[in-house]
């Protein structure tokens, strides 16, 4: 291989396997990646299949989706009413009732390969579909940019166009939302690569792909004839299922590639920072991986891919053209690497090029991985992943990864369609970690289930229904906490504190304590590892999670759990955030405050001290700084409820203070501090 210092070519099989395991250490073990990917796919499956046919669709895509937690990577989701079908051609629409189906027609006849115009054949019920309507030729065409600017922020406030995308902040982790189209078709114009999968993928991906079809997003092509009007076709499905396809070093190799860009390349010049993208680094692989330059993908042959890959990338920069994966004709450098602009990043690749592998000491990642095997050339490199990882360490990845996981239905139906829909899953073979996804939503729902029963048939009066209804939550929280872990202990609890039998929560309370109390309590990513494994190493999950696990306060705001944080769950809710989440110390005592306030005042000041203790003090052990916002608001609650309103008032100040808040309950407070300074 051309270019490598002979030092560094000798040893190349030794280095690469360094690299290897400091690559699986950022992005995770072959396992680690299942783990995420499996949970993603299990929550799509039970959304899709209680989602009704007149909703908004959701898909997490991108990096994210692909198994990547890298930290500067944002997270992508896809939106698209479930009631309208893109058809390729007119014979298509037989498929589709269009009593409740909108049809729209792909016309690419005057597009650049890739885009499409967007023809309306039947009326929307959507008034930002019909708000972007435009008449060309005495046809309806749906306008990419109208419908951009419209749909920008509709999944959360505030938002800002960046390409066809909405962007912006939750707490600190950055998203891109696009409202796009969906087609059950795989569109002609892509149709050579079903023709190109000789070796890979395997013709059962092949076809998984081809039946999933594509999207189309809102965004032109820049030098098209209506680049206002057109929509790009989008492949992230295909995308996703392609990198479910890599094996391990395959899916290494396009990590190193993102690492690479943002570390070294990115760096070079201002100039050229911003040309290349991740998507380019991924298409890259693709190819590769499709043309087999690379005949075996391993450890020891790691750092060979990467540099076939960047070899790959350095010519299509040289050529100013980088084929589609899907669509060659559709070339991703267009008006962007070009020209000036194009001769600079060529040559700043070409100078690292000349470095051979050296030009990886730039990355700071990997840097010393590196130069520990040339100090040591007999350096000991172990690659086998079983040893890399612990029990533990796959222990707090499945908590991390299932706590993020909500699936919020609205009312009693779809409760009981999402307990049907997980049930009949559970008929099916599933994975270890499928199954305890499953777990982790069957527990929710039927946490939701209960406290939504109990409202609907609270205000009846009709003593007989409100008693079998009592019953019926009651047993389904049972059930969850049997399902869930430690904390979910606390929806008994606050059952209990809103049918008003606040001895009981109080039991409760005092046995979560306990539990919570233990020295192996994995909470939020911490755990004395030995301690964890002496205690419950070894035992199924189920046993783990109801003994060892906690996790933060998960509260649907279309549900009502506990009156005094109703406005907090309007106002979440205005700015379109389904869930409250309450760190399970902070509702603990705010619970046992709440619950003690009937029965033992001086018992009650204690639990508010307690409160006041760890919301003023805690440096991100128990209360995470993005959860600071509930944290001080619910500390200032029980402050008003005791009258010490100058205590509420700068509690209240602070949850408004909170540095990148995730829930938005800002006009709750804002209406506490005027009762407060009104009182």
């Amino acid at each position: 291989m051309e270019s490598f210092p002979i030092r560094i070519c000798g040893g190349m099989h030794h280095i690469s396997e360094a690299v290897f395991v400091r690559m699986c250490q950022i992005v995770g073990t072959s396992q680690q990646v299942v783990i995420r990917r499996e949970m993603e796919d299990i929550s799509e499956m039970v959304d899709r299949r209680v989602t009704s046919n007149n909703r908004i669709i959701r898909m997490v895509s991108g990096s994210y989706r692909e198994g990547f937690r890298l930290e500067e990577s944002d997270v992508d989701f896809m939106y698209w009413p479930n009631d309208h079908q893109v058809i390729m051609d007119m014979s298509q629409s037989e498929y589709y009732n269009t009593a409740n189906t909108t049809l729209i027609l792909s016309d690419s006849s005057q597009s650049p390969p890739g885009f499409t115009l967007l023809q309306l054949l039947t009326p929307t019920r959507y008034r930002e579909v019909q708000s972007a309507c435009v008449r060309m030729n005495d046809r309806v065409y749906i306008s990419s940019s109208t419908n951009r600017q419209l749909t920008c922020s509709s999944a959360f406030p505030n938002s800002t166009v960046h390409g066809p995308c909405g962007s912006g902040v939750i707490g600190v982790a950055e998203y891109d939302t696009a409202f796009c189209f969906v087609c059950d078709f795989w569109p002609p114009s892509a149709s050579s690569w079903i023709d190109r999968c000789h070796s890979w993928p395997d013709p059962e991906a092949v076809n998984d792909i081809v039946r999933n079809g594509c999207h189309f997003v809102a965004i032109g092509h820049p030098l098209g004839p209506h680049g206002h009007e057109e929509w790009r076709i989008s492949f992230s499905l295909a995308e996703y299922k392609l990198v479910y396809a890599m094996n391990q070093c395959q899916f290494l190799t396009y990590g190193l590639l993102k690492l690479f860009l943002q570390e070294v390349i990115n760096q070079q010049s201002e100039n050229t920072n911003k040309l290349l993208c991740s998507y380019h680094m991924k298409t890259t692989v693709f190819w590769v991986i499709q043309q087999n330059t690379l005949l075996h993908w391993c450890p020891q042959n790691l750092l060979v891919g990467f540099w076939v890959c960047f070899k790959l990338l350095l010519k299509w920069v040289y050529e100013g053209v980088c084929p589609n994966f899907f669509i060659p004709q559709n070339n991703l450098f267009l008006t962007k690497v070009h020209g000036s602009a194009q001769n600079r990043l060529f040559l700043q690749l070409h100078e690292l090029y000349k470095k051979g592998l050296a030009c990886l000491l730039q990355s700071s990642s990997i840097r010393s991985y590196i130069i520990d095997v040339l100090y040591d050339p007999r350096l000991f490199i172990c690659t086998d992943e079983s040893i890399m990882r612990s029990e533990v360490d796959y222990d707090v990845e499945l908590v991390r990864e299932s706590s993020k996981i909500n699936i919020c239905t609205r009312d009693l139906y779809g409760l009981t369609k999402a307990i049907l829909t997980v049930e009949q899953l559970l008929e099916s073979p599933l994975t270890q970690y499928q199954i305890t996804i499953i777990q982790k939503l069957i527990a929710f729902f039927f946490i939701n289930a209960a406290f939504e029963l109990h409202n609907m048939y609270s205000n009846t009066g009709v003593n007989k229904q409100m008693y079998i209804a009592d019953k019926m939550s009651y047993h389904m929280l049972k059930l969850a906490a049997k399902f869930g872990c430690i904390s979910d202990m606390l929806y008994i609890a606050m059952y209990y504190y809103k049918t008003l039998r606040c001895r009981e929560a109080l039991s409760v309370i005092e046995m979560t304590k306990v539990k919570l109390a233990q020295p192996y309590l994995m909470y939020r990513g911490r755990v004395d590892r030995e301690r964890y494994t002496e205690a419950v190493g070894g035992q199924s999950w189920s046993t783990k999670s109801r003994q060892a696990v906690a996790r933060d306060i998960k509260l649907d705001n279309d549900n009502c759990y506990i009156s005094e944080l109703i406005p907090e769950q309007q106002s979440a809710l205005q700015n379109k955030r389904n869930i409250l989440y309450i760190p399970v110390f902070v509702m603990l005592h705010f619970l046992e405050f709440l619950c003690y306030r009937h029965i033992d005042t001086t018992l009650s000041q204690a639990a508010l001290d307690e409160l006041q203790v760890l919301v003023h003090h805690d440096q991100g052990l128990y209360v995470h700084h993005v959860l600071r916002d509930i944290s001080w608001e619910i500390l200032g609650i029980c402050q008003q409820i005791t009258g010490n309103l100058q205590a509420a008032l700068y509690s209240y100040q602070q949850s408004l203070n909170t540095e990148n808040p995730l829930h938005m309950i800002h006009a709750a407070t804002h209406r506490r501090i005027q009762d407060v300074v009104s009182h």
